[in-house]
């Protein structure tokens, strides 16, 4: 691995490590929430601000790191981040109050908003056109196997360590995936030169110019939409089983079972994404999880419940791996990681709301089946504006 070139599969692997301890964090923290809710009883309310002052802090690291990732390499900010989310993810394990961990909780959002919108424009733009959709695909399958070590260690050590051990598991790794991407090189597309000539506040008004706003609103909808479903549904998910009448330890079961599934819909989007196109995969899992999302939030027997939960992980986890594959396709590299990071940015607003939202519902006793039917119409509103208003960027070379 040189400082100049690096094989597709290194710079996949390097950067689908991080995204990996990424994701378990994000996997663990839906188990930590759960945890938490016993050890310092929490109220719903207060479990859905766990979630959202993630979110707040991933809307923040998107829209700064995103900026600064065209101002000075997309490298130094893949760097920064994961250093930040590292640092933030392992004290929060040593607070001992709410409001502490909510202050660190924000840091490590802002570690992991800055990071992903980040590492897909990287991976994106150092990878040619006719693989290029299905590497980032593929990039963002390290998701998959984060959540499914964050299900493991927390079934394993949540319920005998707590969940403070987890969370330390959790950091560690994070480190050395730090020390590998010191010797990752930069993305191709960038160019000090080209940035240094250029305003954060001409790079802002970039994204919107006439030949970009179309994409742009298509971007911001579909972010919100997704974002807003996902961690309203894939936070609360162990603490819904266990308002289905299941254990602790049988909902992070079931969990675990679900998060299985993740991995044949990331793999069947990489497998379409090239031949089908974007637009026809990220409408089609789309699709895929409103239907399911639908179900879970009915279903009345155990197999209905896991059933649904596992065709949900399969589609939206196929979905995020396309949107994630589209979303820097759409502008030139002088403000591509600028245009990322602010679509990942207004995402992550819905990610603050949709926890918060289930938790107030939840206190004014709406039913499951409710709260999940408001996600559906949610993802259905994405995928019409996507339909009629998106443009397909399958194998096109980026500008």
């Amino acid at each position: 691995m040189s400082e100049k070139t690096i094989s597709q599969k290194k710079l996949l692997g390097v950067a689908g490590l991080g995204w990996m301890f990424d994701a378990m964090d994000v996997g663990m923290l839906s188990f930590v929430i759960a945890a938490l809710a016993a050890e310092w009883t929490l109220t719903p309310e207060q479990m859905g601000w766990i979630g959202s002052v993630n979110s707040i802090g991933m809307a923040v690291g998107a829209f700064i790191f995103g900026i600064y990732a065209d101002r000075i390499g997309r490298k130094n900010i893949f760097i920064i981040t994961l250093l930040i989310f590292s640092l933030a993810s392992g004290l929060s394990a040593f607070t001992t109050t709410l409001a502490a961990f909510l202050i660190l909780r924000f840091f490590v959002g802002m570690g992991l908003g800055g990071e992903l919108p980040v590492a897909s424009t990287l991976v994106s733009e150092s990878v040619p056109a006719k693989d290029r959709g299905r590497v980032v695909v593929l990039l963002e399958s390290f998701w998959a196997f984060g959540w499914l070590l964050a299900a493991v260690i927390s079934y394993f050590v949540i319920p005998s360590y707590g969940w403070q051990a987890a969370l330390i598991i959790g950091a560690l790794p994070a480190l050395y995936a730090l020390y590998l991407r010191l010797k990752l090189p930069d993305s191709p597309a960038f160019s000090p030169s080209k940035a240094e000539k250029r305003t954060i506040g001409q790079n802002i008004a970039g994204v919107w110019a006439k030949k970009y706003a179309r994409s742009t609103f298509v971007l911001w909808t579909v972010w919100f939409t997704v974002v807003f479903s996902y961690y309203g549904m894939f936070l609360w998910l162990p603490s819904v089983m266990v308002m289905k009448g299941f254990n602790l330890i049988q909902s992070f079961e079931y969990v675990l079972i679900m998060t299985l599934a993740q991995l044949p819909g990331y793999f069947t989007a990489a497998w379409l994404i090239e031949r089908a196109g974007r637009k026809f995969v990220l409408v089609t899992y789309l699709l895929g999880t409103a239907a399911s999302a639908l179900v879970f939030g009915n279903a009345e027997t155990t197999a209905v419940l896991i059933a649904s939960g596992m065709l949900l992980s399969f589609f939206n986890l196929g979905a995020w791996g396309a949107l994630y594959a589209y979303t820097p396709e759409q502008y030139p590299a002088v403000i591509r990681g600028t245009g990322s990071g602010m679509a990942a940015s207004i995402g992550r607003i819905g990610g603050i709301l949709g926890p918060l939202l289930v938790g107030s519902l939840l206190a004014s006793e709406r039913s499951i089946g409710f709260i999940f039917g408001l996600f559906c119409i949610s993802i259905v509103i994405g995928v019409i504006v996507l339909a009629l208003f998106g443009r397909e960027t399958k194998q096109t070379e980026l500008e």
